[in-house]
C-alpha cells in the first residue's frame, strides 16, 4: 500500500490508501466470458460505525478480505444491509451514475427495520465518486456492460446473544459486469411457486438484507433444475396474488395497461420498477400498480388479453418474459418473443443510462429528467 493521502468530504475525511502498482490487477479485456459478480476491482470504500463514535475510520484501502472475529454478530443472526447500482461509460466517454442517492435512501429504510446505524446520503455517494474515480479503468467499454456496485452495512460486535449490535461495517466494492441473465436482453422463463413463499406482511420482504435472499434460495435451485430462470413470489396468506421476482420487480401489460404488484410491505420498491412507472405515466401510458392475481394472469394468458411480461431492476434493467409455469402446467407469454412494451422502456432506460439521446422531443425531456438525478464521477 502506497500514496496514502486525505479527501475531505462535507463532514466525512476519507483516508486513501492506493495499492502498490505490483498489487495492481488488469481489468478483463472483454466481459464475454466474464461471469456475472466475479471479478472485482483494486480498491474498496470501507467505515466503522461504534456506540458513541458513530461513523468514523472512513477509508479506501485495496480490495481484500476483511478482518471479522467468529462471534461477529453478522455471522450469527443477519444483522444487515446490501443495495446495488450501477455505474456506466457513455458514447463521450463519461462514466457516470443513475440515480444513486435512490439506492443509499433505500438502504437507510432497510437500516431502519434491521436496526442498523443509517448512512448521510451525501458523504457516501460523495465517498462512492471517490472510489470510482481512482478505479475508472475498470469501468467496462463493451455495449451492455456496466460496473456493478455493492455497498453493503454488517453487524461486527463480538458477541453471540441476540441483540442489537453496538459496532458495524459499511463497505463498497465495484465488480465489472456483462448481462445478468446469458441470454441477455430475450425473454426467460420463470417458475411461479405455490411451494414456498418469500416474505409475510410485517416482515422484512420489503428490505434488501441478506436473509430474504437466502430464503430464497431453495425454490431457484428447484425452478432452475426444471430449466425455468427465475421464480414468481406468491403472496404468503393465500399464495394467490403475485409479488415478485428473486432479482427484479414484475409487470403484465393486460388490454394495453401496464400493470406491476403494490407496494405492500413484503415486495422491495425496485429503482428501476419505480423509473419504468414515472416513463410509462409520462408516456401518457396506463400504468397502474394494484393487486394482480394469478389467476388474472393465467386468464388473460389463455384468452390473449394478458400480451407481455416483463421484469424490472437494476441487475437486468428489463427483462422479457417468454413463458410462465404455475402448477406444472406452462404458459406461453404471446407469441413466446420479446414484446414491444419491454422493447421501448429497455431502449429508453438503457438510452437514458449510457447518456444516448432519444430522437423524439418527448423522450429527450425524460432523458433530461432522469439525466438530472445522475451523479457524474468523471
Amino acid at each position: 500500500v502506497t500514496g496514502v493521502q486525505t479527501c475531505a468530504l462535507p463532514i466525512l475525511e476519507v483516508k486513501l490508501n492506493k495499492a502498490s502498482p505490483e498489487l495492481l490487477k488488469t481489468p478483463p479485456a472483454s466481459m464475454s466470458d466474464v461471469v456475472f459478480g466475479t471479478k472485482f476491482s483494486d480498491h474498496m470504500f470501507c467505515m466503522e460505525w461504534e456506540d458513541g463514535k458513530g461513523w468514523h475510520n472512513a477509508e479506501i484501502k485495496p480490495y481484500g478480505p476483511l478482518l471479522m472475529e467468529p462471534s461477529a454478530m453478522v455471522l450469527h443472526y443477519a444483522q444487515m444491509a446490501f443495495e446495488g447500482l450501477k455505474a456506466y461509460r457513455t458514447d463521450s466517454g463519461e462514466n457516470v451514475l443513475f440515480r444513486p442517492r435512490e439506492n443509499f435512501k433505500r438502504m437507510n429504510r432497510t437500516a431502519q427495520r434491521m436496526c442498523l446505524p443509517e448512512l448521510d446520503v451525501e458523504e457516501v455517494l460523495d465517498a462512492l465518486k471517490q472510489l470510482l474515480r481512482l478505479d475508472s479503468a475498470w469501468v467496462p467499454h463493451e455495449s451492455g456492460t456496466t460496473l456493478y456496485i455493492r455497498p453493503t452495512i454488517v453487524a461486527t460486535e463480538e458477541a453471540i446473544g441476540l441483540k442489537v449490535s453496538s459496532k458495524y461495517l459499511f463497505f463498497i466494492i465495484l465488480s465489472p459486469v456483462g448481462p445478468y441473465y446469458s441470454q441477455g436482453f430475450n425473454p426467460v422463463k420463470i417458475m411461479v411457486s405455490d411451494k414456498y413463499v418469500r416474505a409475510v406482511p410485517g416482515g422484512v420482504g420489503y428490505a434488501k438484507t441478506g436473509g430474504n435472499y437466502a430464503a430464497s434460495i431453495l425454490a431457484e435451485k428447484e425452478a432452475k433444475e426444471l430449466g425455468y430462470t427465475q421464480v414468481l413470489w406468491l403472496d404468503a396468506v393465500e399464495r394467490r396474488y403475485i409479488e415478485e421476482v428473486g432479482a427484479m420487480n414484475i409487470f403484465f401489460v393486460i388490454n394495453d395497461e401496464i400493470v406491476t404488484p403494490q407496494l405492500t410491505g413484503s415486495i422491495l420498491p425496485g429503482i428501476t420498477r419505480m423509473s419504468v412507472l414515472e416513463l410509462g405515466k409520462h408516456w401518457g401510458l396506463k400504468v397502474s400498480a394494484r393487486r394482480i392475481s394469478i389467476d388474472e394472469v393465467l386468464t388473460g394468458l389463455k384468452d390473449g388479453s394478458l400480451t407481455e411480461v416483463f421484469g424490472a431492476g437494476t441487475a437486468a434493467v428489463i427483462s422479457p418474459v417468454g413463458a410462465l409455469s404455475y402448477k406444472e402446467e406452462e404458459y406461453q407469454v404471446g407469441n413466446g418473443e420479446t414484446g414491444p412494451v419491454a422493447s421501448r422502456f429497455y431502449e429508453q432506460l438503457t438510452g437514458i443510462q449510457y447518456g444516448k439521446e432519444a430522437e423524439r422531443s418527448e423522450e429527450r425531456r425524460v432523458g433530461k429528467e432522469c439525466r438530472s438525478r445522475w451523479s457524474p464521477y468523471h
